[in-house]
């Protein structure tokens, strides 16, 4: 199994301490498990010119020096675990950054097939509140990327340091992290689309039939997605499954 973690600070905080009581859970001795840390892997900011849309995502000015890093790992990894800290009741700048360059992922444009028998966990911790909006944030690209399965945690510590974090609230922590994880599986190939996912994927796709943008609809065409072909089939047919 791979595992994937993307943190929104360079701080190991309240966030990031959990996303590893998380990965703890779930991880063995076998799987791979990888860090990114923003802004430090990821520092660039979307300019803005839509060339990833119009063109080709590999036409974007940070695709060689950060972007096809970064996007490898993402698909190649079977649980995806974001964290970040409350910033004004959203993400972190950085976690931001990197999910702005990915608006050619959005599934009304060229959604990468691996994201449909994904999982992805989101974390995020405030002294206060915000953990709502903050885990929309992560959620909400996450959903139109079209993740498969997509888990959130929040909550308040009431502390700026994990060091600081008091004893009831860590032990409220573990005991959630348990009852997340047990979510989880490890059996990847069974992993297959909420129906929520799949009706977007319906609604974009019969967009696609009517589509002028040639980017869009020739990668479609080409995924046979226009035809009966389904981005979650291949793991369905692993188990014996038809979705």
């Amino acid at each position: 199994m791979k595992i994937l973690m993307i943190n929104g600070t360079m701080r190991h905080g309240s966030s990031y301490h959990i996303g590893k009581m998380v990965i703890e859970k779930i991880a063995r001795e076998e799987d791979q498990v990888i860090e990114l840390f923003l802004p430090k892997d990821m520092p660039e900011y979307c300019r803005g010119c839509a060339t990833c849309i119009m063109e080709s995502e590999k036409k974007c000015p940070d695709y060689l020096m950060y972007m096809k890093r970064v996007t490898r790992m993402i698909d190649e990894a079977d649980l995806l675990v974001f964290t970040s800290p409350v910033h004004v009741l959203h993400v972190t700048g950085a976690l931001k950054v990197l999910l702005d360059h990915y608006g050619y992922r959005f599934m009304v444009h060229r959604p990468e097939e691996s994201m449909f028998s994904k999982q992805a966990v989101c974390v995020t911790t405030g002294a206060g509140g915000g953990m709502r909006s903050t885990l929309k944030d992560i959620k909400s690209s996450l959903f139109f990327w079209g993740v498969a399965r997509i888990y959130t945690y929040g909550i308040a510590v009431s502390a700026i340091r994990w060091e600081d974090v008091e004893m009831p609230i860590k032990e409220k922590i573990v005991n959630d992290v348990d009852q997340l994880a047990l979510k989880l599986t490890r059996d990847t190939a069974s992993v297959t689309p909420a129906l929520k996912t799949k009706i977007l994927f319906y609604i974009m796709r019969h967009i696609q039939q009517n589509g002028k943008h040639l980017p869009d609809v020739t990668y479609w065409k080409e995924k046979g997605w226009l035809g009966k072909a389904r981005p979650w089939k291949k793991a369905a047919q692993k188990t014996g499954q038809e979705n």
